[in-house]
């Protein structure tokens, strides 16, 4: 049975069969052997390319050649016989001495070429090229054994180990796969803890200027405060040096009359209210993600809860209707409050807002 019809019968495909042999130089073991080492290439089944038949003209001329060749014989037989009869009597001995010294020659010779370092043994050298780049072995030597063709046992104990080979090939790349995919996965989170602890540190950032804007401001409330309370304290004193120790002379009544104290004059400075075209709302969705945005503060409420609905990321949709409160003091806003701007509602110059469903 030939290398083809065995690997056919193996299960391999026709092109790749032809593809393998022409390869390896026409073993078996070593055509299933590149077989498995290119299983998974796109070209396997795809026919192998046209030999160019460069011989035949030649072969057609040395067949006519001889035709002529064995005209001339045989015309020119009958002449020799009959002057050559007795020198063929007498070299028949030589001749069949000859045969036997080249026979015994044609058992000797090598038929088979063997890796002396494992012991296999290759019909050509292209086998032999083979087998050396893929095992590292550089030990050959000529042998008259015969390499001997695979039985039915041993070509399924063959087919059996190909496909179990195959197997674990496929094995490995999906477990190397999978194992590529568990690294992208883990890249993958890493990347998105790493967003997230940013993004908590800029809002975190974002609470302590918050903070820091409200200490401020509570600190030149209590400035002014104290700069009104000192200013009537001031006028107070200036009123008791003005009326404690005044009399008329010369006027004796039964009993003193209490004078009427002057209207007290408005202090003379006053304390102008800031004025602030802007603030600073700081939005808590029902999830208890924190959301800080800057709006006018002659914007209505109803400005405010758009924005929410188109920038939240709480995984609500944008139609979900929200209604809008402060903790501090406790307001639920209503419609009505809706189209109310933003300082009329007292959320100058900062508040916040919790969104509720």
């Amino acid at each position: 049975m030939s290398a083809l019809q065995t690997l056919l019968e193996m299960g391999f495909t026709e092109n790749s069969a032809k593809k393998a042999i022409s390869v390896t130089g026409g073993g078996v073991e070593q055509a299933m052997e590149w077989l498995l080492a290119h299983a998974d290439d796109p070209g396997i089944n795809d026919p192998p390319a046209a030999e160019p038949q460069a011989m035949g003209q030649d072969t057609t001329e040395d067949e006519r050649g001889g035709g002529k060749e064995g005209e001339g014989s045989s015309s020119k037989e009958g002449e020799g016989s009959s002057s050559k009869e007795g020198e063929g009597s007498s070299k028949e001995g030589e001749n069949s001495s000859t045969a036997a010294e080249e026979n015994q020659e044609g058992d000797d010779a090598a038929k088979s070429i063997k890796c002396d370092d494992c012991g296999k043994l290759f019909k050509t050298s292209e086998e032999v090229e083979f087998h050396a780049v893929k095992s590292g072995h550089s030990n050959f030597s000529e042998s008259t054994e015969e390499k001997k063709s695979l039985t039915e046992e041993e070509k399924l104990q063959k087919k059996r180990e190909l496909e179990s080979k195959i197997k674990q090939r496929r094995k490995e790349r999906e477990m190397q796969e999978e194992q590529e995919a568990r690294e992208r996965e883990k890249k993958r989170i890493q990347m998105g803890q790493q967003i997230a602890e940013r993004k908590r540190a800029m809002q975190e950032l974002e609470m302590k200027k918050i903070a820091e804007e409200r200490k401020k401001e509570k600190l030149e409330d209590k400035m002014a405060r104290d700069r009104v309370k000192e200013q009537i304290e001031r006028d107070r004193q200036a009123r008791k040096e003005m009326f404690g120790n005044k009399s008329e002379p010369g006027a004796t009544t039964s009993a003193p009359t209490k004078p009427t104290p002057p209207p007290t004059a408005a202090p003379t400075t006053t304390t102008q209210k800031k004025e602030y075209t802007t603030t600073r709302l700081q939005i808590r969705l029902p999830s208890g993600t924190p959301m800080v945005q800057e709006f006018k503060a002659k914007e209505a409420l109803s400005a405010v809860r758009l924005w929410i609905s188109l920038n939240r990321q709480d995984g609500e949709p944008a139609d979900e209707p929200v209604k809008l409160s402060m903790s501090f003091p406790r307001k639920l806003f209503s419609e009505e409050d809706m189209d109310k701007p933003l300082d009329a509602l007292g959320l100058v110059p900062s508040a916040v807002l919790m969104v509720s469903k």
